[in-house]
């Protein structure tokens, strides 16, 4: 049940970001200059599913090994993370501020990669499940930062 509940709660960050996003990705987000590099925008959820999926049962390693020295400051460090995950749609899509939410996806990768680091004592493959999302926000955080630089 641990699991379930794990992959929903992550899961629950993209829904939440998509009330924001998809209103956003027809009007405005479709009127922004992009960098060459922009991935087309059916590419985004696919992704971004896959990684909430990974994420969730990372949750859920960490969180079934509770008891562990540790495990409750690995646990706060990845809510923290997580609760900045759903906060940049809100800034990029609902609130259209760019420059903002680069800063914000910045102090984000940095609590993805605490997260990891808090997390590999506790378990090598929750820490490594993480690498992925720690990736695709680097990635996004320099999509995120050329369209700042191009559109404002």
């Amino acid at each position: 049940m641990k699991l379930v509940t794990s992959i929903i709660i992550c899961q629950l960050a993209g829904i939440i970001g998509s009330v924001f996003t998809m209103p956003a990705i027809g009007s405005w987000y479709a009127g922004l200059k992009k960098p060459s590099f922009n991935p087309p925008n059916w590419l985004f959820g696919p992704v971004w599913g896959l990684l909430y999926l990974l994420m969730g049962i990372s949750l859920y390693l960490v969180w079934s090994k509770k008891e562990l020295a540790g495990a409750k400051t690995a646990l706060t460090f990845f809510a923290i993370q997580f609760l900045l995950n759903t906060l940049w749609s809100i800034i990029f899509f609902g609130l259209r501020l760019p420059l903002a939410a680069f800063l914000e996806i910045l102090v984000l990768w940095l609590f993805i990669l605490l997260t990891i680091l808090k997390f590999f004592p506790l378990s090598k493959v929750a820490a490594y499940l993480l690498i992925p999302y720690l990736f695709w926000v680097s990635f996004a955080s320099l999509l995120n930062f050329y369209i700042a630089r191009l559109n404002f």
